[in-house]
Parts: structure tokens; C-alpha cells; sequence
């Protein structure tokens, strides 16, 4: 949906004649909204939703949306331009592949130099997949990240998928607790990395040339850490 609203504000800019550095801002602004509104509904109506089986008021439910919203506003606002400050947006240590892909789309209509074949086949192939019954979103997410992330979503996919077929049920309930929680730690480490960059002290802090495992240092850790996701994930699985 971010995508096709980029698509249809900068081309709606260029025709208007707003191109240039102000018409790309512009359209990076539609799409942010529109990404932002989409963002909070399916979350909303998350929160709604265990309000409900929690017994919450629908008024106190409005009052929470509402605090939660202001206060993220503020908050992730800070934590961008925290991030930016300590290692710059689409450079190697943030590479931000969906921020880069939206910078791609934008200026290739702007410059007229955007691949429009390829986009229009790709619209096509997906609209068969999806008619076909095939979910095409994590094939796209897929081929725009970064190997290393689209492989580990491959292999908690893999695990999920042993572990639902093992059980025979569709809830997954501690292991999907255990990676929330690695998710929350991994964002919270990030974080702390980026304050340590800002003050300059993260070189100091730098423990990789005394101890450096190496590739089968991480190799290593990788094993550890899906053994872990499998216990928890199957483990429950049996006692269900």
C-alpha cells in the first residue's frame, strides 16, 4: 500500500510541475502519512481487539490509543534521528533497505528513468500469485532485504512451520513469546549502540579485537539460538 501511494503522490506532484527536491519531500510525505495511518489501524484494532477479551472499556481503550500515540510520536522521532546521527541512514551499518527502495522509486519518477516495465510486471505476477492463493508479500520482502535478514526470516519460518505441523495447532504460544522477546532486546541493544556512537565511545566499548570468534564464532551462535527458538516453540507444542 506504501509503495502504490509513493507511486500515485509522485506521479500526481509531477504532473502538477512540483518536481525537483521539493515534489520528491512531498511525495516521501504522502507516503509516510499513508504508511503511518495503515501502520496504526492494524494496530489498533490489535489493541482493541485484547482490550476486548481483557474486559477494557471502549473509553478507556480511546484514552490509552490516544496517549500511546502521542507519546510514540515523540518517541520513535527521536530514536530516527538518533540513528541517523550515529551511523547515517542507507550507509553500511544502517542500511534501511525499504527507506532506500522509496528514495528509488521516487527520484526514477521524478527523472523519468523508472523501470516502468518492471514494475508492471511485477504488478501482474502478483496479482496472479494472490489469485492463485499464494501470499506474494514475504516473496517481495524477500528479494528488497538484505540476505541476512531474509535468510534468518526463512529459518523462523521453517521452525514455525515444524512446530505447527508437530502440534497439529496453529498457536505457537511460548516460542512466539521467546522471539518477541528477542525482537524487543535486538531493538533495545540497537539503541544502546547508537547513544554509545553519538558520545564517541563506542570504539572504547569495541570487544571484537580481543575476543573475535569469526565466521564460526557466528555460526555457532546461530545454532544456539534456533535450538533455543525450537525448545521453547516445540517444547510447549507437547505439553499443549
Amino acid at each position: 500500500m506504501a509503495i502504490a501511494t509513493l507511486l500515485f503522490a509522485t506521479l500526481c506532484l509531477k504532473a502538477t510541475g512540483d518536481t525537483g527536491a521539493h515534489g520528491m519531500v512531498g511525495a516521501i510525505s504522502i507516503g509516510s502519512i499513508i504508511c503511518i495511518v495503515a501502520a496504526m489501524a492494524g494496530d489498533t484494532s490489535q489493541d482493541l481487539k485484547t482490550g476486548y477479551i481483557l474486559g477494557a472499556t471502549p473509553k478507556k481503550q480511546q484514552i490509552g490509543e490516544l496517549i500511546g500515540a502521542v507519546i510514540s510520536a515523540f518517541t520513535i522521532g527521536g530514536v530516527l534521528v538518533l540513528l541517523d546521527s550515529a551511523w547515517g541512514f542507507g550507509t553500511k551499518d544502517l542500511a534501511a533497505p525499504q527507506a532506500t527502495l522509496m528514495k528509488m522509486i521516487v527520484e526514477g519518477v521524478m527523472d523519468g528513468n523508472l523501470p516502468w516495465a518492471l514494475v508492471f510486471i511485477g504488478i501482474f505476477i502478483a496479482v496472479v500469485v494472490e489469485i492463485l492463493g499464494i501470499p506474494v508479500l514475504p516473496v517481495a520482502i524477500g528479494l528488497y532485504l538484505p540476505l541476512e535478514l531474509s535468510s534468518t526470516i526463512m529459518i523462523g519460518g521453517v521452525i514455525r512451520y515444524f512446530a505447527d505441523k508437530k502440534s497439529k495447532q496453529s498457536e505457537a504460544g511460548a516460542g512466539v513469546l521467546f522471539c518477541s522477546g528477542m525482537i524487543a532486546g535486538e531493538g533495545l541493544v540497537g539503541i544502546l549502540l547508537a547513544i554509545l556512537a553519538v558520545v564517541k565511545v563506542d570504539d572504547k566499548m569495541d570487544l571484537s579485537g580481543v575476543v573475535n570468534t569469526g565466521t564460526i564464532g557466528g555460526i555457532v551462535l546461530m545454532i544456539l539460538m534456533i535450538l533455543s527458538v525450537v525448545k521453547f516453540a516445540v517444547a510447549a507444542k507437547k505439553k499443549q
